[in-house]
């Protein structure tokens, strides 16, 4: 049992840190933020699939995430909150497997469009930013994302057992 649980905490902590990482990454490129936003951390979004620990772990990333970019407060509470929304609905979609992406798709772009229009002030047309948010998740998503669900498909075993 408590390995169980040292197991559930390792993963979300690993997998927290690798969004992290990988959101500077993107933010130091100029891909993390704004209208179109192709944060290679959101590929991280399937993990829900193969682990539970993967929904606090992309929560507690992408609340660090936006605290370590610079966020803006709303962007920080909103953004964390698409990010659980998404892995949650990844969660419970996992039986269907090339649905997985979906939850953070949806969950991104209809959030986060009114977040930059209202915590950043950008004047662009909600339809608008909610087309350039939903093109970047699916890219980082729907088509990295599902290349990595593939992959850690393979070796899921090895990854992801829990004792």
């Amino acid at each position: 049992m408590k390995s169980k649980k040292i197991m559930y905490l390792s993963q979300a902590a690993m997998i927290a840190a690798l969004y992290v990482v990988l959101t500077l990454l993107a933010n130091a490129l100029g891909l993390a933020n704004y209208a179109i936003q192709v944060r290679f951390s959101e590929a991280l979004t399937i993990l829900p699939f193969f682990t539970p620990a993967a929904i606090p772990g992309l929560t507690i990333g992408c609340l660090l995430s936006n605290i370590l970019t610079g966020c803006a407060p709303l962007d920080i509470l909103f953004g964390t909150l698409a990010t659980l929304i998404g892995a949650l609905g990844t969660y419970a979609l996992r039986r269907f497997e090339w649905l997985t992406p979906l939850p953070p798709i949806l969950a991104n772009t209809i959030i986060v469009p009114w977040v930059l229009r209202f915590a950043y002030d950008i004047p662009d047309a909600i339809p608008y930013l909610m087309a350039t948010v939903g093109a970047g998740e699916l890219i980082s998503c729907g088509l990295i994302g599902m290349l990595l669900l593939r992959s850690l498909k393979q070796i899921r075993k090895n990854i992801f057992k829990v004792n």
